[in-house]
């Protein structure tokens, strides 16, 4: 084609509101013109470059047995609501009406569909194991648009499907789209690393992201430089410390701390390193009934070091916490301790408390002694604070915080560095989540319907 018949729109300076130098460059190349927040045209040379990617991708699916179908992009509410997401996906899932008044979603994501076609199609054993892919616009409702394409609204996603008979015979499918996974990424000539990651609100019970290093990033990666290890930071395993807990060197002493409520106030003053102090997170679990109403709630005293953070994923995995948790209010909390926030502290009487109460620790906490928290009184700190002596051992022992870099890798073979990624894929093993809520069945060898294992593929 003569230049003169295609079009190639350049720009000399990149719109103000392009941040990354990814977003300046395609904007100044011509391969994509933003229409509104998250929503972009692809421009003509934009489109060349993802129709080459497209087709390493078909390569890739194809050789690794995956069958290409198209799914639509609007979608009957009521596969959504068989599985509960309709209800539970939140803001980012667009809801819409017909002109009938029926309810439609624009997809995010294209599960409730397969499974419904899956179902339908897939009878007997013999027609298993079976991977369905698409390459198909998607939607989610951001929050915060930004960095043009790379947190964009609409998008386009390879997202694959597999059907198989039992959880061998899925693993053996997540394996094969773990491994296709990686050919493509190498033929896109990325550096990238597949690390360990939460599921989050597709669910299931094994999963792994591919991650694209970038200073730009918005994910925090964990790996061992002397290892295979990775994880997403949300995942990463804080490890119980190597060495036995210390045995008590100092007296328990009741400390005037005025004004000072954090941690790192009360080290200073106290002329203590902050890793020898203990801060108090008060989170609360509520029981409702059928109407949606609190009926009842219970408050936990979760406890981590001074210089490290609640990793939020970790203490939803807990017992007690899957249902779905919150930190507690003020209010609660003064109702509880009869104390402010910033002096609580693990050393109280459990019947003196107007409700019952666990204590839970984290695994570098349980480690610690002489160590620094509140006394459950305003401008009152402990000092010299040892399990065993002056409190008795927590109700439960937990990984409950974000690693740090120089960390022990949880391979043992070395320690933890942490670096930034976008991530550019992601592979679930589902289980019989869909499955299950959607009824899909199969019939085994036997004639007896059973669950299919399912798992989830998404670029």
């Amino acid at each position: 084609m003569k230049a003169s018949q295609f079009l190639i729109s350049t720009l000399k300076e990149a719109p103000a509101d392009a941040e990354v130098m990814s977003h300046k460059l395609m904007m100044r190349a011509g391969l994509i013109k933003k229409l509104g927040a998250g929503i972009y045209n692809y421009m003509p040379m934009g489109l060349r470059v993802i129709r080459k990617v497209e087709a390493i991708i078909r390569d890739e699916m194809n050789r690794a047995g995956a069958v290409e179908l198209l799914m639509p992009v609007v979608q009957p509410a009521e596969l959504w609501q068989e599985t509960g997401r309709f209800d539970k996906m939140g803001p980012e899932l667009l809801r819409v009406k017909d002109r009938h008044n029926r309810d439609f979603i624009i997809q995010p994501t294209s599960e409730e569909v397969v499974t419904d076609i899956a179902r339908q199609e897939l009878r007997s054993y013999r027609q298993l194991p079976k991977n369905f892919y698409h390459i198909q616009t998607k939607f989610r409702d951001e929050r915060r648009p930004r960095f043009g394409i790379m947190r964009g609204r609409e998008f386009t996603m390879k997202d694959a499907y597999s059907f198989d008979r039992d959880a061998a015979a899925a693993a053996i499918s997540y394996q094969g789209m773990f491994d296709a996974y990686k050919r493509i990424f190498d033929r896109f000539g990325l550096q990238y690393r597949a690390v360990a990651a939460d599921t989050g609100a597709i669910g299931g019970d094994l999963s792994h992201e591919f991650q694209v290093i970038a200073a730009t990033g918005e994910d925090a990666i964990v790996y061992c430089p002397t290892s295979d290890y990775a994880a997403n930071i949300e995942l990463a395993e804080g490890v119980a410390p190597a060495a036995p807990r210390a045995a008590a060197a100092q007296a328990l002493a009741k400390t005037p701390t005025p004004g000072k409520s954090t941690c790192a106030e009360v080290a200073t003053l106290l002329g203590r390193d902050l890793k020898q102090t203990v801060k108090s997170l008060v989170l609360a679990t509520d029981e409702t009934n059928d109407h949606g109403e609190i009926v009842k709630s219970a408050v936990w005293l979760l406890l981590v070091r001074g210089d490290h953070d609640l990793n939020e994923i970790k203490a939803g995995k807990l017992p007690g916490f899957k249902a779905g948790w919150r930190f507690a209010t003020v209010a609660e909390i003064e109702d509880h301790f009869g104390c402010k926030p910033g002096y609580l502290g693990p050393i109280f009487q459990k019947d003196g408390l107007k409700k019952p109460l666990q204590v839970i620790a984290d695994r570098t906490v349980a480690a610690m002694s002489d160590f620094v928290c509140g006394a459950n009184e305003v401008d009152f700190h402990f000092t010299g604070v040892n399990w065993g002596r002056d409190l008795p051992e927590p109700d439960l022992v937990a990984d409950l915080r974000n690693v740090l870099a120089g960390d022990p890798s949880p391979d043992g073979l070395g320690v933890l560095a942490i670096q930034r990624g976008i991530e550019v894929g992601h592979v679930f093993y589902l289980g019989t989540k869909y499955s299950q809520a959607m009824n899909a069945t199969y019939l085994n060898e036997h004639g007896k319907p059973q669950l299919m294992e399912m798992g989830c593929y998404g670029i």
